[in-house]
């Protein structure tokens, strides 16, 4: 029987309650409350597989904050198009670098209903901060939406985020979708990708492979965990900031590490790249 107490207290026009979303299952996955039972009935499936699959979450939204810092103070970048914005948690990636460049304008992509309900009070957050319904997987559609135009200067560096999101992409034209991206944006522009990960080896492969199937044959139906050279092909014309495509957690850690990974968070990685 459905927790009620967990169930958002009112769904949004559009919502189907009886199919899982991307967005909502994220959410259930940081143990958020905007969530259905369809959605958490991912969440147990894919634990069935690998207990501790929630750590898949929160590699990838430690990568996000730590590779966001990176890019509001080192790099100084001023402009992101944050593809797949998900449902609104601590330290989103307005939050992040406005807190280093207040100036600085995020404008955050998403079709999802649930999405946009929460999106439409984050436009009143600040005017530097922006949200527009597109599909992230047709760059054309981002690129050429009147809104993305007016909002971002493209004739100066952009960084494009892809969070936890190519991985539901489940067709062979990943690297031409981020291809579109990045020939949208001026050199100097950065691409931000986390990515669940094959690791091919026998031990993390099986693992992997256990959390694709559940994934995959979800009510979500998506999750592909990709393998090293088919990722790098995400980053066309770029190079990757040091240290490269990494587990997450070994992205510029916050510290040192004081307990060895598990065979989960082994199983996402992320990296930074720039235009050239």
């Amino acid at each position: 029987m459905p927790d009620s107490s967990k169930a958002p207290s009112s769904v949004p026009v559009g919502v189907d309650t009886t199919r899982a979303s991307i967005a909502r299952v994220y959410d259930a996955f940081l143990g958020g409350k905007d969530n259905y039972e369809v959605d958490r009935e991912v969440l147990r499936g894919v634990q069935a597989a690998a207990p501790q699959a929630q750590d898949l979450a929160w590699s990838n939204r430690n990568f996000l904050i730590r590779s966001c810092r990176f890019l509001a103070g080192q790099a100084g970048i001023t402009q992101y198009l944050d593809c797949g914005s998900g449902l609104p948690t601590a330290e989103n990636t307005h939050q992040v670098v406005q807190r280093i460049q207040p100036d600085a304008k995020v404008l955050y992509i998403d079709n999802d209903p649930v999405v946009l309900a929460h999106g439409r009070a984050l436009l009143e957050e600040n005017e530097n901060t922006l949200f527009v319904s597109a599909d992230i997987f047709e760059p054309e559609e981002v690129l050429s939406h009147p809104e993305v135009r007016n909002f971002l200067d493209f004739s100066q560096p952009i960084a494009v985020m892809q969070a936890g999101t190519l991985h539901h992409y489940i067709g062979s034209e990943g690297a031409q979708i981020m291809q579109g991206y990045v020939d949208a944006v001026v050199p100097g522009s950065y691409t931000v990708i986390s990515h669940f990960f094959d690791p091919e080896t026998p031990e993390h492969t099986e693992v992997a492979q256990k959390m694709e199937d559940k994934f995959i044959h979800s009510p979500m139906g998506s999750g592909r965990f990709r393998t090293r050279k088919e990722l790098m092909e995400f980053f066309p014309g770029q190079e990757l900031v040091a240290p490269g495509l990494v587990l997450c957690d070994d992205w510029w850690p916050d510290g040192p590490r004081l307990k060895p990974l598990n065979q989960v968070e082994e199983c996402i990685v992320g990296a930074v790249g720039r235009k050239l």
